[in-house]
């Protein structure tokens, strides 16, 4: 009985053992394409998601660009311009020394920065021997001429007696002889006075011309003659100059009666000139030459100071912008521009002459970019811009 229920038991676990196994099977292949498609629809729906995110948030960082306002210069004609440096001089520099016989300074009468007169008196020399000097051939004029009148009244009896007989001819020639001694003799006598007084009136340093006092270098008490050099320095009228330093190249574009502004160092306002002269020689150590540029009086021009100049040499065709849309710092002059891909880019140029109309760019340039009108401050290359186009001149 046992035996019978034991084998039936094993029996049927057999049977249910081929039974289970397919099953497994079949459930484990089911499990393996449901997470297959399940990955798959995760893969297509996160995919998809993250596709759209892209576009979406470019426009969001382009939504948030700055908007900047750019315009296209074009080319156009415009004044060619060289840059120089150099130093400040007197147009003309008048050194005034002692032109007579010298002595001690009594009296210095103009201080530097001072405008004196032509013929006026700068300093006076001691004079008390000049002036006995001068008086005693002020009393040989009166001797000579007293003599002077005696001979004429001598010769005059002559004449009314010659005719009677009591004086000869000869005696008439020769009392008419010494009256044109006496009268030659107080000629020299008037011609020796008047060379004391020039004489003493040399003894006063009088400025040559009018202008501008520059320099002093003498003072009361001081003892000058031929030999004491210069003891005052004239600008004549005022008148000032730049000499400036220009390679052999920009030398040959310049020409006299070329305008040009000059602005010294340290100082922001900018002066108006001329060149007046373009030095005929190189200096074969440098190989620079001096454009000498005239400029008007103004207490900001002092000679040996240190300028810079901007020379207009001629017409040059070149892109034009409005003083906003140069910027500087301490790598010089630049633009930004916007590119194809709307970003802002830092360009350096280089700048010519300044006029009411913009700024001429030399080089840096071509004149079809996109430039940013103004706010290129507030801009970091490479960041992202709305560009507005405008128009120039309106």
């Amino acid at each position: 009985m046992n035996y019978e229920t034991s084998v039936r038991s094993e029996g049927a676990s057999m049977i249910l053992d081929d039974d289970s196994a397919p099953r497994r099977r079949r459930a484990l292949i089911i499990g393996a394409v449901v997470l297959v498609l399940a990955a798959a629809l995760a893969f297509f729906m996160f995919g998809r998601k993250s596709e759209s995110a892209g576009p979406a948030a470019a426009q969001g960082a382009k939504a948030q660009a700055p908007e900047v306002t750019v315009v296209t210069p074009g080319r156009q004609l415009v004044a060619g311009t060289v840059s120089a440096t150099g130093t400040m001089a007197a147009r003309i520099d008048m050194p005034v020394g002692v032109v007579g016989e010298g002595g001690e300074v009594t009296r210095v009468l103009v201080q530097p920065g001072d405008w004196v007169r032509a013929g006026q008196v700068l300093a006076t020399i001691e004079r008390s021997v000049q002036a006995q000097q001068s008086a005693a051939l002020d009393a040989q004029i009166n001797v000579a001429r007293a003599n002077a009148r005696l001979a004429e009244q001598e010769l005059a009896r002559a004449q009314q007696l010659v005719g009677r007989g009591f004086v000869s001819k000869a005696d008439v020639e020769r009392k008419l002889a010494t009256r044109d001694q006496a009268l030659a003799q107080v000629r020299v006598a008037e011609a020796q006075y008047r060379e004391a007084l020039a004489r003493t009136g040399r003894l006063d340093i009088r400025a040559p011309a009018a202008g501008l006092v520059l320099t002093r270098s003498v003072e009361p008490g001081q003892v000058v003659g031929a030999g004491s050099g210069t003891l005052f320095r004239l600008a004549k009228g005022g008148e000032m100059e730049l000499r400036a330093q220009l390679s052999e190249n920009d030398l040959a574009s310049v020409h006299v009666g070329a305008i040009a502004t000059v602005t010294p160092v340290g100082s922001s306002q900018s002066f108006k000139g001329q060149v007046w002269q373009v030095s005929p020689v190189i200096d074969p150590q440098t190989r620079q030459g001096i454009a000498r540029i005239a400029l008007a009086y103004s207490p900001l021009l002092r000679p040996g100071g240190f300028a810079q100049a901007e020379i207009v040499t001629g017409q040059v065709n070149a892109p034009l912008l409005p003083e906003s849309a140069v910027l500087s710092d301490q790598n010089g002059n630049f633009v930004y521009i916007v590119d194809a891909n709307d970003k802002a880019q830092r360009r350096a140029v280089k700048t010519g002459q300044v006029s009411d109309k913009g700024i001429a760019i030399i080089s840096g340039l071509n004149g079809d970019e996109k430039v940013v009108l103004s706010a290129g401050a507030f801009l970091n290359p490479g960041q992202v811009v709305k560009p507005h186009h405008a128009v120039l001149g309106r």
